[in-house]
Order: C-alpha cells, then structure tokens, then sequence
C-alpha cells in the first residue's frame, strides 16, 4: 500500500493517547485505531479537520505516499 497512515507518530510527537484522542474529537477508540492501522478506504475531512485541530498538525502529516519501486507490480512494496 503506497499510503502508509503516520497518525502513531503525530499522537506520539503530541503524548496523546488513543482515549484521549477519541474524546477530544468525538469518535470512538476502534476507529481511531483501525486509522492508525491503515484499515480503512475513506476519511471525511471533518475528522480531519479535527483531528489536525486537536494535534496541531497539517493533514500531510498524518499520511506518508512512497512510491513502489520501480519494476515492481506488488502493492505491498513500502509497506511497514
């Protein structure tokens, strides 16, 4: 997958835990987990708006794109 979610990081860089997170912008734990995973298709950019207003953090900082390697068809490739 060449979008690989950075949530952990930000939330680390902040000292902000999962329950912590998930009351200051209103959604529950699992889904902030399943973001921080990488197990979701979509984000409305209402959580994400509140999400960058609670870390105060740029929307470019909670995902990173790495390119597969050129030649390769696998979609892993980057994956953590």
């Amino acid at each position: 997958m060449p979008i690989i979610p950075r949530l952990d990081r930000v939330m680390a860089d902040r000292k902000m835990s999962v329950n912590e997170l998930s009351q200051r912008i209103d959604i529950s734990p699992v889904n902030i987990s399943r973001m921080r995973r990488g197990h979701i298709k979509a984000v409305r950019f209402s959580t994400m708006e509140r999400i960058c207003e609670v870390l105060q953090c740029q929307p470019g900082d909670l995902f990173e794109y790495v390119s597969p390697e050129p030649g390769t068809d696998d979609v892993s490739v980057g994956r953590e």
